[in-house]
């Protein structure tokens, strides 16, 4: 469908979309299993192009940069979380779509588009090697979903960090914290994810079914980042955790997860957490750090036209790690 784009402002930039990744949340707000869907839904919030043209007042973008835009594409600019580059917690956040605007229709559309017209404030830059592109876009939402809490809790030399589930947060979350110098021991169901697991940066893999081999672990770890999108046991992982170890929640499960238990907290001094995305500031330092390590999603590229068969597959877990559209097939 045809779909209109407000024009540049002073302070906008004008982005020709190459490549948007798929996420997770595309396929609950698209099939409304999440409140509030509008339609017609423009899904896509990681997105990367190329600036086509910039307003009057933009002064860190010229037309021809590689760049970037992520969850959000607004924000109430003068809030204490906006004035300490933490967008991403602004009450008036406004997310890359299905957001209230006063755009046509009224909403935000995404990403699965050519092109997309966003304030300077929320354009990153990429750094990345052009041929990189499409494999940069799940660093939009995946990258910073889960780099936020490595660094918040300050992973690094000397820390133990689990990362429960492999998939396109997962993988993402064992590169970073293996880039950043932590003992990376990774959690899956699955036996055969292993040497998948191994290859990403793991130092030791765990089958969290396995309970010798996650006793083995117990009150060991310093930070654990759940990235499992599912209702599951929370209190399997609580006990790995040290005194003062903390586990995060990133995965956003349809069902709420079964209450953990409260000694399995107060008695180590034990945090649960949540974090979500990061603030523009956090997710630029994200892609710097990433372009300099080397560091991009495992995708595989799928056209315009097998949008809908990617999110089946997506359902069952049939992807390595992440899907990214070739926009320019939205064209075809």
């Amino acid at each position: 469908m045809e779909i209109t784009r407000r024009a540049s402002g002073p302070h906008d930039v004008q982005i020709e979309i190459a490549f948007c990744g798929i996420c997770h949340s595309d396929l609950h707000q698209v099939r409304a299993e999440w409140a509030g869907t509008q339609f017609p839904c423009v899904p896509g919030h990681e997105i990367v192009g190329r600036v086509a043209a910039v307003g009057a007042h933009v002064n860190g973008f010229q037309p021809g940069d590689l760049v970037g835009v992520g969850c959000m594409v607004d924000s109430c600019k003068h809030c204490e979380d906006c004035a300490s580059g933490l967008e991403n917690y602004c009450d008036g956040m406004v997310g890359t779509y299905n957001f209230p605007t006063p755009d046509a229709p009224g909403w935000t559309l995404g990403g699965y588009s050519q092109q997309i017209v966003v304030h300077e404030r929320y354009v990153l830059r990429v750094r990345h090697a052009e041929e990189q592109l499409a494999a940069v876009a799940p660093l939009l939402c995946a990258g910073i979903t889960t780099y936020s809490p490595l660094r918040h809790w300050n992973a690094g030399p000397g820390k133990k960090v689990g990362v429960v589930g492999i998939g396109g947060l997962g993988h993402m979350g064992i590169k970073l914290a293996h880039a950043m110098g932590a003992h990376v021991v990774a959690f899956t169901t699955s036996e055969s994810k292993r040497d998948a697991a191994l290859a990403l940066g793991a130092d030791e893999v765990v089958v969290s079914r396995n309970t010798d081999e996650m006793a083995a672990h117990a009150k060991s770890f310093d930070l654990i980042v759940n990235t499992v999108a599912a209702s599951h046991d929370l209190d399997a992982f609580l006990i790995l955790l040290k005194r003062d170890g903390a586990m995060v929640l990133v995965g956003a499960p349809a069902t709420p997860h079964p209450s953990p238990g409260v000694f399995n907290l107060i008695t180590k001094r034990r945090t649960l957490a949540g974090s979500m995305i990061g603030g523009i500031p956090e997710t630029q330092e994200m892609l710097d750090f990433c372009a300099e390590h080397g560091i991009v999603a495992d995708i595989e590229l799928v056209r315009a036209d097998e949008i809908n068969t990617a999110y089946e597959r997506m359902l069952k877990s049939d992807v390595k790690y992440r899907f990214v559209i070739d926009n320019a097939t939205l064209a075809a």
